[in-house]
């Protein structure tokens, strides 16, 4: 399954070759947005669900410039909207219910919900989103969504008789959602499954998911999927048979250590590598990321690697966020640079045709 890529080089790319650069999608949100939420959900101030919106929708705009001002090629709003990645799909599918925070890590929580009847399929989740940042952004936007196996794995279940059963009811309503997502525009979906690698022997139940999710989806829309931490030793090369042209995988944080995964078994679809570490509040060098984008040309060949951090970075400081989307494409621009005049020796790896 290869990916419809060339749809997002921009008309004018400066290079012969082209690392599409992107992020996976959280992004640090503006404090007054949180003050925002603050006094939205204080039922003793004045601030109405109107002026919630505004706030969101002002997020969501500066956030979409400032990815088009560090040079993106593929764009997100920084999910300026969503509070946390599982917990902001339950609030809108029937069946779900809250009833409490849970520590998730360090002093950060979230809302763990409860599957407490049959889900279903209600409100829209991402459109409107989509359709705000489509509209606002002069480049293409991606959109984030998490996947049934998370949205299952990370929820009490308490109605289905196995959390593989609910797995796969999800499914069909992310299937739902993204079909919505297309007739909406969207022509680059990527979906989310945090859960995947820190379970062994799963990748079986995310397959028959994401063969559900991508039913009757255009040969048009780019589909990824994204899993951030993890020993992939546990799931590659198996993944590789999934419905979907792209692998986003966080390295950098890990060092490569893990790189050898993918190059002992040829990696024959489009690879998404995190080139800066999303945990670590400090700006790469441009000098550091070209190292990290050239271990990226090891597993496979220029036309089939995207640049982008390891995972979302919305715990960093802004200025250092943006300071690693900035340094992150001049890298990539500069190693195709390199590319178009011979100095780089790069040792294709097996296409996904071989």
């Amino acid at each position: 399954m290869t990916g419809p890529r060339e749809q997002f080089r921009p008309e004018n790319h400066p290079n012969d070759h082209f690392l599409m650069t992107t992020v996976v999608g959280s992004y640090p949100k503006p404090k007054w947005l949180h003050r925002a939420r603050e006094m939205y959900e204080d039922d003793e101030r004045d601030f109405s669900e109107e002026h919630f919106q505004e706030a969101k929708d002002d997020a969501a705009r500066l956030i979409t410039e400032e990815h088009e001002r560090s040079g993106l090629d593929v764009v997100v709003d920084g999910e300026m909207r969503r509070n946390e990645m599982v917990e902001y799909f339950a609030h809108r599918i029937d069946g779900y219910e809250f009833n409490g925070r849970v520590k998730v890590w360090g002093h950060n929580y979230f809302d763990k919900p409860s599957v407490t009847d049959e889900v279903a399929y209600d409100e829209e989740w991402l459109v409107s989103e989509y359709e705000f940042t489509a509209d606002v952004a002069e480049t293409p936007v991606k959109v984030p969504i998490t996947g049934p196996y998370t949205l299952a794995s990370w929820s009490f279940n308490e109605v289905y008789d196995s959390e593989e059963q609910l797995a796969y009811e999800l499914a069909e309503l992310v299937n739902e959602e993204i079909e919505a997502l297309v007739e909406a525009g969207a022509r680059y979906i990527q979906i989310d499954e945090p859960a995947l690698a820190t379970t062994p022997d799963d990748h079986a139940i995310v397959g028959e998911c994401l063969e559900r999710i991508v039913a009757d989806v255009p040969d048009d829309v780019r589909l990824g999927l994204h899993v951030c931490y993890g020993d992939y030793s546990r799931i590659y090369p198996e993944i590789l048979e999934y419905p979907v042209h792209e692998y986003d995988l966080e390295l950098a944080n890990g060092d490569y250590e893990q790189l050898d995964v993918f190059t002992d078994d040829a990696f024959t679809k489009d690879f998404a590598m995190g080139v800066v570490d999303a945990h670590v509040a400090e700006v790469e060098s441009v000098a550091e990321i070209k190292d990290n984008i050239k271990k990226g040309l090891e597993v496979v060949p220029p036309e089939r690697l995207t640049v982008s951090p390891d995972c979302g970075v919305k715990l960093l400081p802004r200025d250092v966020a943006y300071g690693k989307m900035e340094n992150m494409v001049q890298a990539a621009r500069e190693i195709e640079q390199e590319l178009d005049a011979g100095e780089l020796d790069v040792t294709p790896a097996a296409s996904a045709d071989d």
